[in-house]
Formats: C-alpha cells, sequence, structure tokens
C-alpha cells in the first residue's frame, strides 16, 4: 500500500471519529486531564475554524469538540477557571486534552508551570457543529 493511500486512509479515520464523537456531545459533558498552551509562534496562524490565532484572547484547542464550542476550564488544584471557545484542533501530544491561549493560560494562572491537571466542562455547542 503507497504512504499517500495510507496517509489518506488515515485521516479518513480521524474525521469520522471526529464527527462521530461531535454528534453526541452535550452541554454538560465534561472531561478531567492535561491542559497545555500554545507557544507564541502560532501567534497570527489560522486555526482549523479559519480563524486567526490571537494569544491575547481567551481561546482554545481541543482534539473531538466541535468548533465553536463554548467550555468551562477550571484547574483542579487551585479552583480557578475561564470560559474559551474551542477554535482549533489539538492539543496532539499524548495525555493532554486542550491547548489553551496564552491569554487564558495566564488568567488560570498556568504560564509557569506550562501543564495542569483540568477539567473542562461543555457549556454550549454550536447548532451547525461548526463556528
Amino acid at each position: 500500500m503507497s504512504k499517500a493511500l495510507i496517509l489518506t486512509s488515515l485521516s479518513l479515520l480521524f474525521l469520522a471519529a471526529t464527527s462521530h464523537a461531535e454528534a453526541r456531545v452535550k452541554p454538560g459533558h465534561s472531561q478531567k486531564g492535561i491542559a497545555s498552551y500554545y507557544h507564541d509562534k502560532f501567534h497570527g496562524r489560522k486555526t482549523a475554524s479559519g480563524q486567526i490565532y490571537d494569544k491575547n484572547l481567551p481561546s482554545a484547542a481541543h482534539k473531538t469538540l466541535p468548533l465553536g464550542s463554548k467550555v468551562k476550564v477550571t484547574d483542579t488544584q487551585t479552583g480557578k477557571s475561564i470560559v474559551v471557545k474551542v477554535n482549533d484542533r489539538g492539543p496532539f501530544i499524548k495525555g493532554r486534552i486542550i491547548d489553551l491561549s496564552h491569554s487564558a493560560a495566564r488568567q488560570l494562572g498556568m504560564l509557569k508551570k506550562g501543564l495542569t491537571k483540568v477539567e473542562v466542562e461543555v457549556l454550549s455547542v454550536p447548532r451547525s457543529g461548526r463556528s
């Protein structure tokens, strides 16, 4: 099997799994895991939603939540929380569940740590599944 065919097949499987997960998530759904935040080099680049990443605005990347979802991210050790809109895909590092913008990470108080244990609670999902 060619490398291109394998990559195409893997991409289609990822999209199918993502679409299936997006279809069943509802407000109130929560997930616990590790949060990280975007490196400054991504400032000004296009996100999966088509928006331009602005490190000064609260936003987030999640692997499967519908783009446009609003989530409450709570640091499980400090109790601090922030509401962000999911506008990108990621993080793609094993064990991490959400990537926060620099602004969101600052408000959560995790800049010095880099990583923190969080609970992500879905507050709303867009009607169309994309936004």
